[in-house]
């Protein structure tokens, strides 16, 4: 069973007060693009950690049986207790689980899949492009209490250092897998594509 935790809680400080998670990108939330493209992947079960404004991002997206949500009351205190609260609830029978940003809506479901099927290389898969390390980050179950280990601010990169040795970079030519949305220039920049 492979499992997906969507990371949905931020307060989007970059944006000025603005929820970017509800940004629209071609008429749709951006939260929409991002769920869509792991629901269209061959993972079992999503797990969507929400924190900030977490009625306004749960209405926005729609009912599906894969679909798990989790409110993480620490939002505040950073990405790493809402990646503990996602992994608190993986199903027991999950053998990898994501680690995936809602702010990364360009990952297509063809990169998760592509993921999910070197899973058994190490254990650890991380995309790249151009040499730079992106997301979504693909864990072993093996990783877990290592990662139960991390604070604060800090998200999967902190596990990467700590973990070089169980480390795969997979380079992917889709800079889909480094684009964040988390300023309005980022917003911008898709107008001008």
């Amino acid at each position: 069973m492979i499992s997906s935790i969507l990371l949905a809680a931020g307060l989007s400080k970059r944006m000025g007060g603005e929820n970017k998670l509800t940004k629209k990108i071609q008429g749709i939330p951006l939260i929409k693009h991002s769920v869509k493209n792991i629901l269209a992947s061959s993972i079992n079960e999503l797990i969507i950690v929400l924190g900030y404004q977490k009625e306004i991002i749960e209405k926005l997206i729609d009912k599906h049986e894969k679909v798990k949500f989790i409110f993480n009351k620490d939002f505040e205190s950073g990405m790493a207790s809402s990646i503990k609260v996602g992994i608190n609830h993986l199903s027991d029978n999950s053998e990898s689980f994501f680690i995936c940003l809602a702010d990364m809506p360009m990952v297509s479901s063809n990169i998760y899949d592509f993921l999910i099927k070197s899973k058994n290389q190490k254990d650890i898969l991380v995309p790249t492009y151009k040499g730079q390390q992106g997301n979504p980050i693909l864990f072993n179950k093996s990783m877990k209490e290592k990662i139960m280990s991390i604070d604060g601010d800090v998200g999967a990169k902190k596990i990467l250092e700590l973990n070089k040795d169980k480390i795969l970079n997979l380079e992917i030519n889709d800079q889909g897998v480094a684009k964040g949305f988390n300023t309005q220039i980022d917003f911008d920049s898709l107008k001008r594509l």
